[in-house]
Protein backbone atom coordinates (compact mmCIF):
# COMPACT_ATOMS: atom_id res chain seq x y z
CA UNK A 1 0.00 0.00 0.00
CA UNK A 2 1.37 2.98 -1.18
CA UNK A 3 0.08 5.48 1.54
CA UNK A 4 2.14 7.96 3.19
CA UNK A 5 1.03 10.17 5.60
CA UNK A 6 3.41 13.16 6.74
CA UNK A 7 3.16 16.19 9.25
CA UNK A 8 2.85 17.59 12.89
CA UNK A 9 -0.29 18.68 15.22
CA UNK A 10 -0.90 20.05 18.22
CA UNK A 11 0.24 17.22 19.95
CA UNK A 12 4.20 18.02 18.38
CA UNK A 13 4.56 21.18 17.58
CA UNK A 14 3.90 24.87 19.33
CA UNK A 15 1.33 27.09 18.24
CA UNK A 16 3.95 29.21 16.50
CA UNK A 17 5.28 26.93 14.53
CA UNK A 18 1.93 25.25 13.37
CA UNK A 19 0.76 28.59 12.38
CA UNK A 20 3.40 29.32 9.79
CA UNK A 21 3.22 25.88 8.44
CA UNK A 22 -0.29 26.18 7.44
CA UNK A 23 -2.23 26.62 4.40
CA UNK A 24 -5.01 28.40 3.74
CA UNK A 25 -7.32 27.40 0.96
CA UNK A 26 -6.20 29.51 -1.45
CA UNK A 27 -2.37 28.68 -1.24
CA UNK A 28 -3.66 24.94 -1.47
CA UNK A 29 -4.84 25.86 -5.18
CA UNK A 30 -0.95 26.45 -5.77
CA UNK A 31 0.72 24.04 -3.29
CA UNK A 32 -1.68 20.70 -4.30
CA UNK A 33 0.15 20.60 -7.62
CA UNK A 34 3.47 22.34 -7.05
CA UNK A 35 3.65 19.49 -4.19
CA UNK A 36 2.53 16.82 -6.50
CA UNK A 37 4.96 16.93 -9.15
CA UNK A 38 8.28 17.60 -6.96
CA UNK A 39 7.46 14.51 -5.24
CA UNK A 40 5.86 13.06 -8.41
CA UNK A 41 3.23 11.38 -6.39
CA UNK A 42 0.55 9.84 -7.71
CA UNK A 43 -1.95 11.55 -5.58
CA UNK A 44 -2.08 14.13 -2.86
CA UNK A 45 -4.09 16.06 -0.68
CA UNK A 46 -3.19 18.21 2.23
CA UNK A 47 -5.57 18.35 5.42
CA UNK A 48 -4.46 22.01 7.02
CA UNK A 49 -6.60 23.50 10.34
CA UNK A 50 -5.05 25.50 13.09
CA UNK A 51 -4.29 21.96 15.25
CA UNK A 52 -2.44 20.45 12.41
CA UNK A 53 -0.43 20.76 8.86
CA UNK A 54 -0.88 16.66 7.26
CA UNK A 55 0.10 15.79 3.38
CA UNK A 56 -1.45 12.36 2.42
CA UNK A 57 0.63 11.07 -0.16
CA UNK A 58 -0.09 8.00 -2.79
CA UNK A 59 2.95 7.29 -4.86
CA UNK A 60 5.64 4.76 -5.05
CA UNK A 61 8.48 5.02 -2.57
CA UNK A 62 6.99 7.87 -1.24
CA UNK A 63 9.78 9.78 1.15
CA UNK A 64 8.83 12.08 4.19
CA UNK A 65 12.04 13.48 3.87
CA UNK A 66 11.03 15.06 0.79
CA UNK A 67 7.80 16.39 2.01
CA UNK A 68 9.35 17.65 5.28
CA UNK A 69 11.94 19.79 2.73
CA UNK A 70 9.02 20.82 0.37
CA UNK A 71 6.91 22.38 3.63
CA UNK A 72 10.23 24.34 4.99
CA UNK A 73 11.16 25.73 1.26
CA UNK A 74 7.39 26.65 0.74
CA UNK A 75 7.14 28.41 3.85
CA UNK A 76 10.57 29.70 3.91
CA UNK A 77 11.24 27.63 7.46
CA UNK A 78 14.35 25.61 8.02
CA UNK A 79 14.49 21.77 7.71
CA UNK A 80 16.14 21.98 11.27
CA UNK A 81 12.97 23.45 13.05
CA UNK A 82 10.53 21.20 10.92
CA UNK A 83 12.11 17.75 11.68
CA UNK A 84 11.88 17.13 15.69
CA UNK A 85 8.21 18.20 15.56
CA UNK A 86 7.34 16.21 12.20
CA UNK A 87 5.46 12.38 12.18
CA UNK A 88 4.60 9.85 9.45
CA UNK A 89 2.68 7.19 9.20
CA UNK A 90 2.81 4.37 5.95
CA UNK A 91 0.76 1.63 4.45
CA UNK A 92 -1.98 0.59 6.93
CA UNK A 93 -0.96 2.84 9.71
CA UNK A 94 -1.77 6.13 7.79
CA UNK A 95 -5.04 4.75 7.15
CA UNK A 96 -5.53 4.31 10.80
CA UNK A 97 -4.30 7.69 11.59
CA UNK A 98 -6.84 8.72 9.21
CA UNK A 99 -9.70 7.34 10.67
CA UNK A 100 -8.49 8.80 14.09
CA UNK A 101 -7.98 12.14 12.95
CA UNK A 102 -11.81 12.05 11.32
CA UNK A 103 -13.23 10.70 14.12
CA UNK A 104 -12.10 13.33 16.40
CA UNK A 105 -9.81 10.70 18.12
CA UNK A 106 -6.72 12.80 17.74
CA UNK A 107 -8.15 16.24 18.31
CA UNK A 108 -7.24 18.66 20.95
CA UNK A 109 -10.61 17.65 22.71
CA UNK A 110 -11.41 14.16 21.99
CA UNK A 111 -14.62 13.43 19.80
CA UNK A 112 -14.38 17.22 18.91
CA UNK A 113 -16.65 17.44 15.60
CA UNK A 114 -15.29 20.28 13.49
CA UNK A 115 -12.35 17.94 12.32
CA UNK A 116 -15.04 15.52 10.38
CA UNK A 117 -16.20 18.38 8.09
CA UNK A 118 -12.39 19.95 7.46
CA UNK A 119 -11.09 16.28 6.76
CA UNK A 120 -13.78 15.57 4.28
CA UNK A 121 -12.93 19.01 2.68
CA UNK A 122 -9.34 18.41 2.53
CA UNK A 123 -10.61 15.92 -0.04
CA UNK A 124 -12.61 18.00 -2.20
CA UNK A 125 -9.85 20.45 -2.24
CA UNK A 126 -7.61 17.99 -4.10
CA UNK A 127 -10.73 17.09 -5.93
CA UNK A 128 -11.03 20.57 -7.09
CA UNK A 129 -7.25 20.90 -7.54
CA UNK A 130 -6.66 17.18 -9.89
CA UNK A 131 -4.58 15.86 -7.42
CA UNK A 132 -7.34 13.22 -6.08
CA UNK A 133 -7.13 9.65 -7.70
CA UNK A 134 -9.14 6.76 -6.89
CA UNK A 135 -6.88 5.50 -3.93
CA UNK A 136 -7.35 8.19 -1.91
CA UNK A 137 -11.28 8.65 -3.30
CA UNK A 138 -11.28 5.05 -1.53
CA UNK A 139 -9.80 6.15 1.73
CA UNK A 140 -11.99 9.22 1.88
CA UNK A 141 -15.09 7.62 1.25
CA UNK A 142 -14.31 4.64 3.66
CA UNK A 143 -12.81 7.20 6.51
CA UNK A 144 -15.97 9.52 6.29
CA UNK A 145 -18.35 6.22 6.48
CA UNK A 146 -16.26 4.97 9.85
CA UNK A 147 -16.27 8.67 11.18
CA UNK A 148 -20.49 8.80 10.81
CA UNK A 149 -20.21 4.47 12.35
CA UNK A 150 -18.37 5.87 15.30
CA UNK A 151 -20.53 8.98 15.81
CA UNK A 152 -23.77 6.81 15.88
CA UNK A 153 -22.62 3.89 17.60
CA UNK A 154 -20.24 5.26 20.51
CA UNK A 155 -21.66 9.01 20.84
CA UNK A 156 -18.70 10.20 21.62
CA UNK A 157 -19.30 13.37 20.55
CA UNK A 158 -22.79 13.58 22.80
CA UNK A 159 -21.20 14.95 26.01
CA UNK A 160 -19.62 18.99 26.18
CA UNK A 161 -16.38 19.28 27.32
CA UNK A 162 -16.18 23.32 26.99
CA UNK A 163 -17.63 25.36 29.27
CA UNK A 164 -19.32 26.95 26.33
CA UNK A 165 -21.28 23.33 25.05
CA UNK A 166 -21.75 22.73 28.31
CA UNK A 167 -23.50 26.32 29.16
CA UNK A 168 -25.81 25.76 26.76
CA UNK A 169 -26.26 21.85 27.40
CA UNK A 170 -27.41 22.28 30.79
CA UNK A 171 -30.14 24.99 29.45
CA UNK A 172 -31.79 22.98 27.56
CA UNK A 173 -32.05 20.24 30.08
CA UNK A 174 -34.00 23.06 32.39
CA UNK A 175 -35.93 24.28 29.82
CA UNK A 176 -37.60 22.01 27.63
CA UNK A 177 -38.50 24.70 24.61
CA UNK A 178 -35.36 26.39 24.84
CA UNK A 179 -35.48 27.88 21.30
CA UNK A 180 -38.10 29.91 22.33
CA UNK A 181 -36.32 31.31 25.47
CA UNK A 182 -34.52 34.72 25.56
CA UNK A 183 -31.00 34.95 26.57
CA UNK A 184 -28.84 37.40 27.67
CA UNK A 185 -25.27 37.29 27.28
CA UNK A 186 -23.16 39.77 29.44
CA UNK A 187 -19.22 40.14 27.82
CA UNK A 188 -18.14 40.00 24.44
CA UNK A 189 -15.22 38.28 24.29
CA UNK A 190 -14.14 34.75 22.52
CA UNK A 191 -15.95 32.73 25.06
CA UNK A 192 -19.20 34.59 24.77
CA UNK A 193 -18.81 34.74 21.28
CA UNK A 194 -18.60 30.47 21.27
CA UNK A 195 -21.78 31.24 23.61
CA UNK A 196 -23.81 32.81 21.36
CA UNK A 197 -22.86 30.50 18.59
CA UNK A 198 -23.81 27.26 20.64
CA UNK A 199 -27.08 28.96 21.74
CA UNK A 200 -28.07 29.97 17.74
CA UNK A 201 -27.38 26.33 16.86
CA UNK A 202 -29.74 25.43 19.78
CA UNK A 203 -32.23 27.74 18.06
CA UNK A 204 -32.60 30.75 20.45
CA UNK A 205 -33.35 33.55 18.14
CA UNK A 206 -33.66 35.93 21.10
CA UNK A 207 -30.82 36.99 21.85
CA UNK A 208 -29.36 40.37 23.77
CA UNK A 209 -25.40 40.85 24.53
CA UNK A 210 -24.60 43.36 26.75
CA UNK A 211 -20.58 44.37 27.30
CA UNK A 212 -19.16 47.84 29.29
CA UNK A 213 -18.13 48.61 25.64
CA UNK A 214 -20.97 49.09 23.58
CA UNK A 215 -18.92 49.17 20.25
CA UNK A 216 -17.48 45.56 21.50
CA UNK A 217 -21.21 44.17 21.81
CA UNK A 218 -22.76 46.09 18.75
CA UNK A 219 -19.75 43.81 16.90
CA UNK A 220 -20.52 40.53 17.96
CA UNK A 221 -24.34 41.05 17.88
CA UNK A 222 -24.13 41.87 14.27
CA UNK A 223 -22.88 38.45 13.60
CA UNK A 224 -25.81 36.49 15.63
CA UNK A 225 -28.45 38.86 15.03
CA UNK A 226 -28.53 39.95 18.56
CA UNK A 227 -29.83 43.22 20.28
CA UNK A 228 -26.72 45.22 21.91
CA UNK A 229 -26.88 46.98 25.17
CA UNK A 230 -24.58 48.59 27.28
CA UNK A 231 -24.26 47.06 31.58
CA UNK A 232 -26.41 49.52 32.59
CA UNK A 233 -29.44 47.75 30.71
CA UNK A 234 -29.02 44.74 31.99
CA UNK A 235 -31.35 45.19 35.00
CA UNK A 236 -34.37 46.20 32.73
CA UNK A 237 -33.10 43.22 30.22
CA UNK A 238 -33.27 40.85 33.18
CA UNK A 239 -36.71 40.64 33.59
CA UNK A 240 -37.50 39.20 30.29
CA UNK A 241 -34.36 36.96 30.72
CA UNK A 242 -34.41 33.40 31.12
CA UNK A 243 -31.47 32.22 30.16
CA UNK A 244 -28.41 34.61 31.05
CA UNK A 245 -24.48 33.77 30.66
CA UNK A 246 -21.66 35.84 31.79
CA UNK A 247 -17.99 35.85 30.98
CA UNK A 248 -16.34 39.18 31.44
CA UNK A 249 -12.46 40.42 33.15
CA UNK A 250 -14.59 42.46 35.66
CA UNK A 251 -13.29 42.88 38.95
CA UNK A 252 -16.09 43.36 40.98
CA UNK A 253 -19.52 41.49 40.29
CA UNK A 254 -21.64 42.95 37.97
CA UNK A 255 -24.69 41.34 38.71
CA UNK A 256 -26.04 41.31 42.69
CA UNK A 257 -28.51 39.53 45.11
CA UNK A 258 -30.62 42.54 45.55
CA UNK A 259 -30.83 43.24 41.80
CA UNK A 260 -31.62 39.73 40.95
CA UNK A 261 -34.65 39.16 44.17
CA UNK A 262 -36.43 42.46 42.31
CA UNK A 263 -36.45 41.06 38.82
CA UNK A 264 -37.36 37.94 40.45
CA UNK A 265 -40.45 39.64 41.28
CA UNK A 266 -40.91 41.63 38.70
CA UNK A 267 -41.22 38.04 36.49
CA UNK A 268 -43.38 36.62 39.18
CA UNK A 269 -40.76 34.07 40.20
CA UNK A 270 -40.34 32.61 36.82
CA UNK A 271 -37.09 30.98 36.56
CA UNK A 272 -34.02 32.04 35.73
CA UNK A 273 -30.80 30.28 34.38
CA UNK A 274 -27.54 31.71 35.22
CA UNK A 275 -23.75 30.56 34.49
CA UNK A 276 -21.20 32.90 35.95
CA UNK A 277 -18.30 32.00 33.37
CA UNK A 278 -15.95 34.46 34.91
CA UNK A 279 -12.93 34.53 37.43
CA UNK A 280 -13.78 36.79 39.55
CA UNK A 281 -17.19 36.06 39.43
CA UNK A 282 -19.54 38.28 37.96
CA UNK A 283 -22.40 36.98 39.48
CA UNK A 284 -22.61 37.27 43.39
CA UNK A 285 -22.39 33.91 44.87
CA UNK A 286 -25.54 34.89 47.36
CA UNK A 287 -27.36 34.99 44.15
CA UNK A 288 -27.64 31.06 44.23
CA UNK A 289 -29.51 31.40 47.35
CA UNK A 290 -32.62 32.55 45.68
CA UNK A 291 -35.19 29.99 45.09
CA UNK A 292 -35.96 30.47 41.41
CA UNK A 293 -32.46 30.96 40.05
CA UNK A 294 -30.36 27.84 39.05
CA UNK A 295 -26.89 29.25 39.20
CA UNK A 296 -23.26 27.52 37.86
CA UNK A 297 -20.41 28.90 39.20
CA UNK A 298 -17.32 27.53 36.18
CA UNK A 299 -16.53 25.52 39.33
CA UNK A 300 -19.69 23.40 38.70
CA UNK A 301 -19.22 23.29 34.86
CA UNK A 302 -15.56 21.60 35.21
CA UNK A 303 -17.17 19.21 37.33
CA UNK A 304 -19.24 18.12 34.68
CA UNK A 305 -16.82 18.77 32.14
CA UNK A 306 -14.35 15.90 33.52
CA UNK A 307 -17.21 13.64 33.78
CA UNK A 308 -18.39 14.30 30.70
CA UNK A 309 -14.28 13.64 29.57
CA UNK A 310 -14.22 10.04 31.56
CA UNK A 311 -17.38 9.32 29.11
CA UNK A 312 -16.15 10.23 25.91
CA UNK A 313 -12.42 8.37 26.82
CA UNK A 314 -14.74 5.33 27.22
CA UNK A 315 -16.52 6.11 23.71
CA UNK A 316 -12.82 6.63 22.45
CA UNK A 317 -12.25 2.95 23.41
CA UNK A 318 -15.26 1.84 21.89
CA UNK A 319 -14.31 3.71 18.55
CA UNK A 320 -10.70 2.65 18.32
CA UNK A 321 -11.92 -0.67 18.60
CA UNK A 322 -14.19 0.19 15.25
CA UNK A 323 -11.41 1.46 13.83
CA UNK A 324 -8.88 -1.37 14.34
CA UNK A 325 -11.23 -3.37 12.44
CA UNK A 326 -12.34 -1.23 9.58
CA UNK A 327 -8.33 -1.26 9.04
CA UNK A 328 -8.25 -4.89 8.74
CA UNK A 329 -11.06 -4.50 6.27
CA UNK A 330 -9.74 -1.94 4.32
CA UNK A 331 -5.94 -3.77 3.89
CA UNK A 332 -7.95 -6.82 2.79
CA UNK A 333 -9.95 -5.11 0.15
CA UNK A 334 -6.77 -3.25 -0.99
CA UNK A 335 -5.50 -6.47 -1.36
CA UNK A 336 -8.18 -7.59 -3.21
CA UNK A 337 -7.97 -5.36 -5.26
CA UNK A 338 -4.31 -5.62 -6.17
CA UNK A 339 -5.53 -9.66 -6.71
CA UNK A 340 -8.04 -8.25 -9.32
CA UNK A 341 -5.80 -6.27 -10.98
CA UNK A 342 -2.91 -8.91 -11.16
CA UNK A 343 -5.51 -11.50 -12.20
CA UNK A 344 -7.24 -9.04 -15.32
CA UNK A 345 -3.07 -8.63 -16.87
CA UNK A 346 -2.44 -12.38 -16.35
CA UNK A 347 -5.69 -12.83 -18.61
CA UNK A 348 -5.23 -10.11 -20.81
CA UNK A 349 -1.68 -11.69 -21.32
CA UNK A 350 -2.65 -14.92 -22.27
CA UNK A 351 -5.60 -13.92 -24.26
CA UNK A 352 -3.01 -11.61 -26.48
CA UNK A 353 -1.05 -14.84 -27.14
CA UNK A 354 -4.36 -16.82 -28.13
CA UNK A 355 -4.99 -14.33 -30.75
CA UNK A 356 -1.79 -13.98 -32.04
CA UNK A 357 -1.42 -17.49 -32.26
CA UNK A 358 -4.89 -17.76 -33.95
CA UNK A 359 -3.96 -15.02 -36.41
CA UNK A 360 -1.40 -17.09 -37.74
CA UNK A 361 -3.25 -20.40 -37.81
CA UNK A 362 -6.17 -18.97 -39.67
CA UNK A 363 -3.97 -17.16 -42.37
CA UNK A 364 -2.41 -20.46 -43.23
CA UNK A 365 -5.72 -21.99 -43.57
CA UNK A 366 -6.34 -19.55 -45.74
CA UNK A 367 -3.34 -20.17 -47.88
CA UNK A 368 -4.58 -23.98 -47.64
CA UNK A 369 -2.10 -25.41 -45.30
CA UNK A 370 -3.31 -29.13 -44.20
CA UNK A 371 -5.84 -28.65 -41.66
CA UNK A 372 -4.42 -31.22 -39.45
CA UNK A 373 -0.86 -29.44 -39.55
CA UNK A 374 -2.16 -26.06 -38.92
CA UNK A 375 -3.96 -27.44 -35.40
CA UNK A 376 -1.16 -29.51 -34.26
CA UNK A 377 1.56 -26.17 -34.71
CA UNK A 378 -1.00 -23.90 -33.09
CA UNK A 379 -1.09 -26.31 -30.12
CA UNK A 380 2.63 -26.63 -30.09
CA UNK A 381 3.03 -22.94 -30.01
CA UNK A 382 0.45 -21.94 -27.55
CA UNK A 383 1.91 -24.46 -25.21
CA UNK A 384 5.51 -23.24 -25.77
CA UNK A 385 4.59 -19.64 -25.28
CA UNK A 386 2.71 -20.28 -22.45
CA UNK A 387 4.92 -22.50 -19.98
CA UNK A 388 8.28 -20.82 -21.23
CA UNK A 389 8.18 -17.90 -19.11
CA UNK A 390 7.52 -20.37 -15.97
CA UNK A 391 9.90 -22.93 -17.05
CA UNK A 392 12.26 -20.11 -16.32
CA UNK A 393 11.54 -18.90 -13.45
CA UNK A 394 10.86 -22.66 -11.97
CA UNK A 395 14.59 -23.21 -12.35
CA UNK A 396 15.57 -20.18 -10.76
CA UNK A 397 13.88 -20.97 -7.90
CA UNK A 398 15.76 -24.00 -7.53
CA UNK A 399 15.80 -25.40 -3.66
CA UNK A 400 12.81 -22.63 -3.05
CA UNK A 401 10.74 -25.66 -1.28
CA UNK A 402 7.43 -23.07 -0.44
CA UNK A 403 7.86 -21.52 -4.12
CA UNK A 404 7.98 -24.68 -5.19
CA UNK A 405 5.05 -25.89 -3.76
CA UNK A 406 3.15 -23.27 -4.87
CA UNK A 407 3.81 -23.47 -8.31
CA UNK A 408 3.04 -27.38 -7.91
CA UNK A 409 -0.75 -26.20 -6.52
CA UNK A 410 -0.82 -22.89 -8.89
CA UNK A 411 -0.50 -25.68 -12.29
CA UNK A 412 -2.08 -28.36 -10.19
CA UNK A 413 0.61 -30.44 -11.21
CA UNK A 414 -0.36 -33.62 -8.65
CA UNK A 415 -3.99 -33.99 -10.17
CA UNK A 416 -4.51 -36.54 -12.83
CA UNK A 417 -5.34 -35.63 -16.68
Amino acid sequence: MDLLVVGLNHRTAPVSLRERIAFSVDQLAVALPALKKAGAFKELAILSTCNRTEAIVVGENANPSSIISWFGEYHDIPTSELEDSIYSHQGTQAVQHAMRVACGLDSMVIGEPQIFGQFKECFSIAQIHNTLGPDLNNLAQTTNRIAKQVRTETGIGENPVSVASTSVTLAKQLFTEVASCNALLIGAGETIELVARHLKDTGVSNLVIANRTLAHAETLAEEFGAQAVDLNAVPLILEDTDILISSTSSELPILGKGTVERVLKSRRHKPIFMVDLAVPRDIEPEVADLKDVYLYSIDDLQEIIVENLGLRQSAADEALRIIDYAVDQYAENYNSLDAVDTLRRFRAHHEAIKRAELTKAQARLAKGDDPEAVVTALANQLTNKIVHVPSIEIKKAGSQKETLLTIERLFQLDDDL
